[in-house]
């Protein structure tokens, strides 16, 4: 089992120190809105490098300030760029890094994932992917402390997403695709 998930791209659709990084989120999301109406339970955000999708992403995530301590674990659903696969992957990973920190894997969770027929361990869909990591910058910033369920989208369909999603949402679950 891996025990730390490094880092694929900081220093590239990010950057790679921390100070630096921290300042870089911490301004996207001064300049984001402020939220409005309920507790969002998903996002739609993407996943570009930061100056091309910075401010967007910060966008989203400013949604959340007020409700923080509301979430305690994070699902992100990203899709797959340099392996192809059927399904959908998870990481043996204990926890994810970025010059941030670490960030802990909701380990429980993803051993009922694995349960399902159409997920299954993939540890290279995880090694040069970015569409997850970026994310994790922002919702460190945001959140704070939080358990991840990281998941690679390879040749799934809506009812095979539809089915992790249902498997391991709960109340304090923020869902991020």
């Amino acid at each position: 089992m891996m025990r730390v998930k490094p880092p694929a791209v900081a220093g590239l659709f990010y950057p790679g120190d921390p100070a630096t990084l921290q300042e870089t989120v911490d301004t996207y999301l001064r300049g984001a809105s402020g939220p409005t109406g309920a507790r969002p339970h998903a996002l739609i955000v993407p996943h570009a490098g930061y100056i091309y999708s910075g401010p967007i992403a910060a966008s989203a995530y400013a949604t959340l300030r007020p409700w923080a301590a509301q979430v305690a674990r994070v699902l992100v659903l990203a899709p797959s760029h340099r392996v192809a696969f059927r399904g959908i992957a998870t990481s043996s990973a204990e926890q994810f890094a970025t010059p941030l920190g670490e960030v802990p894997v909701d380990r429980e969770a993803v051993v009922a994932l694995e349960r399902l027929p159409s997920v299954g361990r993939l540890d290279a869909a995880f090694e040069q992917e970015h569409a997850l990591e970026v994310q994790l910058p922002f919702l460190q910033a945001v959140l704070g402390d939080f358990l991840l369920v990281p998941l690679i989208v390879g040749d799934a369909d809506d009812a095979e997403v539809d089915a992790v999603i249902e498997a391991v949402t709960r109340e304090d679950t923020l869902i991020v695709v």
